[in-house]
């Protein structure tokens, strides 16, 4: 895929002496009508309209107005209008006089109409929204708080935004990315909270990117994180409103991208993808034992299975006698070794998942049980495998679904296979190693010069209250460590 793009990306540039691409108008280059024309060739949904009685030429894309502003704001006021009327019209505030032609061209792909008079063009905003409104994010669900959730419209996004942050001190910063298909991305910080020096640094990298086209917030984080090798998200991203808000009061920087329903936040620690809104809309005390317990599941996630394989292959000392004798005779017809056994059964469990993923909702719920439940029994009666791997497979993967973060689950999904594979190969040794490997990559990972593993490396215990528990709201009055503010106290900023 990236060298089908790179190659596109070449053909593109090395085609700029054919006339298409010489067509493109310099900087302020004056628009005319015979220019659009040429730049909306061959489009079945552009229109053009002709006033001959007032000498009025009108071009936009139907598919991007709405009827009504089209009929208020071009049909009736032009249809039986004379070139003075005409001329007295446009003097309306609606009616933006323009002289670049970049920027007509932008906004009839904004859905914008531009009008042509004299030696004059204008550009009057009749488009409508196009998308879906206001819902919950089916893939962030709470049980309580609030339910409204990002959509695909960047005004939609940005005004949910400023209803639950009423505050000047909300800065948004507008940048245009894509070579070909040009996407609008708005940054969005507190004032005198978020850290000036990432702000600055989060828009020089996003004025860097030169790539054909952004689609998602999830494309573009992939482009301006530090460590793109990395199997681990350095950007969180999220469908939630309240979540973002959250995040920007506690210093954070937000980025919305058009046509894509998720946020992106930044910066970001490794502890941030275990935290759920739910935390903080019920008492502290079992918002804390929620949070304690995704990390108990984070743990059984990536061990779990690698010690099942390390003490049934080295370690047979380590298991009780009690349950020697069960394990014993439910190895007994299994002809595989304990790793292979532990990767045939991690291998079906992700392809159930992914099965489950993309069917329809209902269909895709029955295949992921009934699927599990007659594979595994099969399995079992057959001999492939042994009904404690079963019990532990299944384990690891309804811990795994503890995590809120999509994107570290999977992660943290695919390296469990590694930590599999490392103790077949040496043991409880092999499965220490691959640990401190991955903790050695944590602690070298950083998000916008801050360490990944803040506020464990490097050490700050006023931000644990936050990290591993969710304290009480008495004792998380003050910002975290990465706010920019002088006054840390969240009560007493109110200009």
């Amino acid at each position: 895929m990236g060298v089908f793009l790179n190659l596109r990306k070449f053909l593109f540039t090395q085609g700029k002496s054919s006339e298409q691409v010489t067509a493109k108008p310099e900087k302020n280059e004056k628009p005319t009508l015979n220019h659009i024309l040429d730049q909306f060739k061959d489009c079945i949904d552009f229109q053009r309209r002709t006033y001959p009685d007032c000498h009025v030429h009108i071009v936009y894309l139907p598919f991007l107005v709405g009827p009504e502003p089209l009929k208020r704001d071009i049909v009736d006021p032009l249809s039986n209008a004379t070139e003075d009327e005409a001329a007295q019209i446009f003097k309306r505030s609606q009616y933006k006089l323009t002289g670049d032609a970049k920027e007509c061209v932008k906004g009839i792909l904004d859905g914008q109409a531009a009008i042509f008079f004299r030696d004059l063009t204008y550009l009057v905003d009749i488009s409508e929204p196009v998308g879906r409104t206001i819902s919950q994010s089916e893939t962030e669900t709470v049980i309580s708080g609030p339910h409204d959730g990002f959509v695909e419209n960047l005004s939609q996004n940005l005004g949910v935004l400023r209803k639950k942050i009423k505050s000047t001190h909300l800065k948004t910063v507008k940048f245009e990315v894509g070579e070909i298909a040009k996407t609008d991305v708005v940054l969005a910080y507190i004032d005198r909270v978020a850290d000036q020096n990432m702000v600055e640094d989060l828009k020089k990298r996003i004025q860097s990117i030169e790539f054909d086209a952004i689609m998602d917030s999830n494309m573009l984080v992939q482009l301006i994180d530090e460590n793109p090798n990395s199997v681990f998200p350095q950007f969180m991203t999220t469908e939630r409103p309240d979540a973002i808000a959250s995040k920007l009061i506690g210093g954070r920087i937000a980025g919305f991208v058009d046509g894509s329903p998720s946020a992106f936040v930044s910066p970001t620690n490794f502890f941030d993808f275990f935290s759920s809104p739910d935390d903080y809309y019920q008492r502290w005390l079992l918002g804390s034992a929620l949070r304690v317990l995704r990390f108990i599941g984070f743990l059984i996630t990536i061990s779990f299975t690698a010690f099942y394989v390390s003490v049934t292959t080295y370690h047979y000392e380590m298991i009780p006698h009690t349950m020697l004798l069960n394990l014993t005779e439910s190895r007994a017809k299994v002809p595989f070794p304990p790793l292979i056994e532990a990767l045939l059964m991690e291998t079906t469990i992700e392809l159930l998942r992914e099965a489950g993923a993309r069917l329809p909702t209902k269909v895709g719920q029955t295949i992921g049980i009934v699927g599990g439940i007659v594979i595994g029994q099969a399995a079992v009666q057959a001999g492939f495998t042994s009904n404690i791997l079963i019990i532990s497979v299944a384990t690891s993967a309804i811990a795994s679904f503890t995590i809120p973060s999509y994107i570290m689950s999977a992660s943290i999904r695919l390296i469990r296979f590694g930590l599999i594979i490392m103790a077949g190969i040496l043991g409880n040794l092999g499965l220490m190693m691959c640990i401190g490997l991955v903790v050695i990559h944590l602690s070298g990972v950083t998000n916008l010069g801050t360490s990944y593993l803040t506020p464990v490396a490097p050490m700050n215990f006023a931000d644990f209250l936050d990290t591993f528990v969710r304290g009480p709201f008495w004792g998380l009055r003050k910002r975290p460590s990465i706010s920019d503010s002088e006054n840390k106290s969240t009560n007493k900023m109110r200009k």
